[in-house]
Parts: C-alpha cells; sequence; structure tokens
C-alpha cells in the first residue's frame, strides 16, 4: 500500500507485517472480485495490483489462475511477504502514485484498499493514469471502505496512519469522471479484524 507519512518515518505496513493477514476474517467479497477479474481477463493475461501489499488474497488467486501480476506497493517489508506468499508475481517497491512505462500495458487493475491510503487530490490523476495502462478488456476493481473523509487519523492494529473513504456513489461518480463505465457495485458488512464490522464497498468498471 501507500501512505501519506512524511518522508522520513517508516512506512506503517512495514510495521504492521505479517499481523496485517493475521487480522483478517472476512475476505469473501474480495475473493469474488478477484474471481470476477478471473472470468474477464484472457488466459495468461496481466493484472496490476495497486498496493499489493503481502499478496493475500489477490495476488495468490490470481497467479493460481494463470495470471500474470505485478504488484506495486511502497511497503519493503510487504513486498518481502508477497515475494514468499504468492510467488511468481512481479513486486515493485514504489509509489503507486507514479506509476511508470516500464510497467508495460495491462488488462485489468486491481486496486483493494489501497487509494484508502491516499488524499483524495490524488486519486483523481491515478484512476486516469490507470485508464491509459489498460488494453484488451480494460477492467477495474476497487475495493474500499465506505465513510466520507480525507486522510482521517486511525489506529490499525497499534499503528498509527491516516485514511480516505467516500460514500459509494461518489466513488461511483470518481471513477465515472476517470473515464470508466462502472458496471457494478456491491457493499458489504465485512469483519475486517476480530470483533471490528466495517462497512465495504466494491466497484468493477471498463475503461471508455
Amino acid at each position: 500500500m501507500t501512505s501519506e507519512e512524511p518522508e522520513d518515518t517508516v512506512p506503517a505496513f512495514d510495521l504492521i507485517g505479517e499481523r496485517y493477514d493475521e487480522s483478517f476474517v472476512e475476505r469473501d467479497a474480495q475473493l469474488a472480485e478477484g474471481a470476477w477479474l478471473i472470468e474477464n481477463v484472457p488466459a495468461g493475461g496481466r493484472v496490476l495490483d495497486l498496493g499489493c501489499g503481502s499478496g493475500l488474497p489477490t495476488a495468490k488467486q490470481l497467479l493460481e489462475a494463470g495470471l500474470a501480476v505485478t504488484g506495486i506497493d511502497e511497503s519493503a517489508k510487504m513486498l518481502e511477504l508477497a515475494a514468499r506468499q504468492a510467488p511468481g508475481g512481479d513486486y515493485v517497491h514504489g509509489d503507486i502514485r507514479e506509476l511508470p512505462e516500464t510497467l508495460g500495458q495491462f488488462d485489468a487493475v486491481a486496486a483493494f484498499f489501497a487509494l484508502l491510503m491516499l488524499r483524495r487530490r490524488d486519486i483523481p490523476p491515478l484512476l486516469r493514469r490507470c485508464r491509459e495502462l489498460l488494453r484488451g478488456p480494460k477492467l477495474l476493481s476497487i475495493g474500499m471502505v465506505v465513510s466520507d473523509f480525507d486522510m482521517f487519523p486511525i489506529s490499525f492494529l497499534g499503528v498509527p496512519t491516516h485514511v480516505t473513504a467516500y460514500p459509494p456513489a461518489d466513488l461511483r461518480q470518481l471513477v465515472e469522471d476517470a473515464g470508466f463505465e462502472v458496471l457494478d457495485v456491491r457493499e458489504h458488512e465485512v469483519q475486517a479484524e476480530p470483533g471490528r464490522v466495517e462497512p465495504q464497498v466494491f466497484l468493477r468498471a471498463r475503461a471508455r
């Protein structure tokens, strides 16, 4: 993932590490989005996993289905976990706000809880950049928390960080304004940590 921490601090997810996967109780909704990508991306197609984290569950799910996955994340620790837990992916250490031309083109982009870590002002240009990188079916799948704030301070697994969220209608408009046709928006109540249920939204789109 990526965050808005000062450059001289350790990325939050370097500190969280293995505890990130251990904290999750329920990932059925995210796995369903991965299944949609598998069904609609051509065999051997390329998927860009923004904020790939530890590689679980998405990179592993897509790789096991025979897709080629490039994951990008600012946390070196999470990329180490991804290489171990979802072997076979191409993992890039970097800021998802700065996607280089060297990444090439992709059949789909997955952004599961990566946009959560960005300022709102950074999300529209990122979505437009993703659109430029898409080919073929030109699919986009996003997972976000449902709320309405920009860089709200929280403590996640005891580590302070900041998060951004949108109401589902606002997220839909944001994606449409970036040049996508929204295909589906689904809301879920998910047990994200033991004893904590949060509203999540998953959006499917295709670049116009």
